[in-house]
This record gives C-alpha cells, sequence and structure tokens, in this order.
C-alpha cells in the first residue's frame, strides 16, 4: 500500500505541469519500475524534455542532461582519464552518464559513433574505458527524446540501439481544455515550478526489486514467446523482434501489474504493453504497402500481425 501511495504522487507531481497524458506519464512510470530506458519520439515542443526533466525531479537522486549535438564525442558522455602532474597519476574524470537519471536530449542528432556510446551503459550500467570497468549509480535510467518529422542534421538510431530501450512513447498534441489550462497556468515558457521530490532513490531501486517478483502463469510467458515467433515468421516483417525484446514486454507487464496494484500478471498487461514495447524494434518489409500509412507504420504492422495470437483466457 505504501508503494502504491508513493507511486500515486509520483504521477500527480508530473501532472502538475503536463495536463492530459496521465497514460504517458503511467507507461514512463512503467519504464522506470522495470529498470528500463525510455524513448520519447514526437513533433519539437509537446513536452518530450520536460516530461524527462520532472521525472527526474520527482525522484531524489542525481540528474544529468545531454544536448546531443554533431560534434559531441564519446568522452563527452562517458568521461576522460587525465594526466595529474602533480600526483603523476592518472585520474578518471566522470562523464554526464554518472547520474540515477540521463537525459539524452535530441540523441538523434549526433553520430554513430556517438551514439554507441551509450550501449554498455544501457545494457549493463556500467562503462568501460582504458580497460577499466565504471559501475554507473543504481537506480540508472536513459531518457532519449528525438524529433521524427526533422531529417537534415540527423542520424537515425540503428536498430541495435533502439532495441536498448524498453520502450517508445509518443507525446502527442494536447486536448483543447488541457491546452488552454496550460496558457493560463504556465506563465513562463519551461517554467517546472517549485516541483520537489515525492520519493527517494532508495524507495525506486525498492519498488524495481519488487516489480521482478510480479508472477507471471506458465500460459503468459508461453503468450509473450508466441507474440515473438509471430514477428520473426511474418511476411510484414523484415526484422523480428529478439529475446531481448521478449524479456523488455515480460518486465513492463510486470511493472503496469505492479502500477495496479497486483502481485501478478493478466494478459491485459502484456496486451498494453506490446506497442510501446515491441513496435521500435522490429523492421517493416519494404515491399509492404498500406494504404494511408503514417509515420507509425511499425506499429500498424505489427498490431495487424499480432491480432492473430490467441490471448490465453
Amino acid at each position: 500500500m505504501a508503494r502504491q501511495i508513493a507511486l500515486a504522487k509520483l504521477q500527480r507531481n508530473i501532472e502538475t505541469v503536463i495536463k492530459g497524458k496521465s497514460d504517458v506519464i503511467r507507461q514512463a512510470l512503467m519504464a522506470l519500475l522495470s529498470r528500463g530506458h525510455l524513448l520519447i519520439e514526437d513533433v519539437p515542443g509537446v513536452g518530450k524534455t520536460t516530461l524527462a526533466h520532472l521525472l527526474a525531479t520527482s525522484i531524489s537522486c542525481s540528474f544529468s542532461r545531454i544536448q546531443f549535438t554533431s560534434d559531441l564525442l564519446p568522452s563527452d558522455i562517458l568521461g576522460v582519464t587525465i594526466y595529474r602532474a602533480a600526483t603523476g597519476e592518472f585520474e578518471f574524470q566522470r562523464g554526464p552518464i554518472f547520474a540515477n537519471v540521463v537525459l539524452a536530449d535530441e540523441i538523434n542528432r549526433t553520430t554513430p559513433k556517438t551514439q554507441s556510446a551509450l550501449l554498455e551503459a544501457m545494457n549493463s550500467a556500467q562503462v568501460s574505458i582504458e580497460k577499466q570497468t565504471h559501475d554507473l549509480p543504481k537506480p540508472f535510467m536513459v531518457i532519449a527524446t528525438q524529433n521524427p518529422v526533422e531529417f537534415h542534421g540527423t542520424f537515425p538510431l540503428p536498430k541495435s540501439q533502439m532495441d536498448r530501450f524498453l520502450m517508445r512513447l509518443h507525446m502527442g498534441y494536447p486536448e483543447l481544455a488541457d491546452e488552454v489550462t496550460v496558457l493560463r497556468e504556465q506563465r513562463v515558457v519551461g517554467d517546472l515550478g517549485s516541483l520537489e521530490p515525492v520519493v527517494t532513490a532508495e524507495e525506486v531501486f525498492t519498488m524495481q526489486d519488487e516489480v521482478t517478483r510480479v508472477r507471471l502463469e506458465d500460459d503468459l510467458l508461453d503468450y509473450i514467446a508466441r507474440v515473438a515467433a509471430a514477428t520473426r515468421e511474418s511476411t510484414l516483417i523484415e526484422l523480428g523482434v529478439s529475446t531481448r525484446g521478449a524479456l523488455a514486454l515480460r518486465a513492463a507487464a510486470q511493472a503496469r501489474a505492479y502500477l495496479e496494484g497486483r502481485d501478478y500478471c493478466v494478459p491485459d498487461d502484456i496486451k498494453e504493453m506490446i506497442l510501446p514495447v515491441l513496435a521500435h524494434r522490429i523492421q517493416v518489409a519494404k515491399t509492404f504497402e498500406l494504404s494511408g500509412m503514417n509515420r507509425h507504420e511499425d506499429e500498424s504492422v505489427l498490431l495487424q500481425v499480432v491480432d492473430s495470437v490467441e490471448v490465453p483466457i
């Protein structure tokens, strides 16, 4: 019960600034509870960076923001070893990746070489520099943003990088009434108000451990495996969901059940998380054409494929 109260306070804290996006906020919390990383993809100005900042601010933990640009180097993210003449020793200077919550803003504006600097950190919560491995703080979460409709000066994320993100979310434009509320309450653009942390990093870490103990019966594990297999066997998809993707779907389902106050999963926990967890991991077949296809074509195709997979009762 105490955990549910803490999560409700966390969501309310974020909603004091972001209006009308309860579902998106809840999914962001699920990514946090799953020890996963989050990719927020949408047009400029709809609150991608604000959501990331609010989530970090609502937790009493360290936060760093990295503005990704074309001239950013891996050492600008990870850190660098420097020689101290006074001591005659080499000393490692930690980069901004050494924080509990790291905002990778406009991640697709940097080169693939710099993007790849995040791979080990996102996969293993550690970085290796000059034959030395450095652990990252716990909990550790990367929240990346990108604009999918602007191509000049951008470098699309490779699938190996996309596969490291537990979820991909879309903010979307606000409803009319919500936008009026924002116009009325937010006097200064980007003002987050006097937001205070409502949970500690230690509480988050404890909740993450509890999420891993949420039960999934064998029929639900079989359902996850069949969903992954369907994406690999479909002629509509060139690259199907990896085992990492199947594990991510399991973790997200556990987080959703936990957020709902249950210590067990039901089929809806899995069904609701299929799109945010799996859509960005597939590669739609080039020969596939669909009238009225939008920029979320991977979601449209995924829905068609998984619709044929029988759901456990």
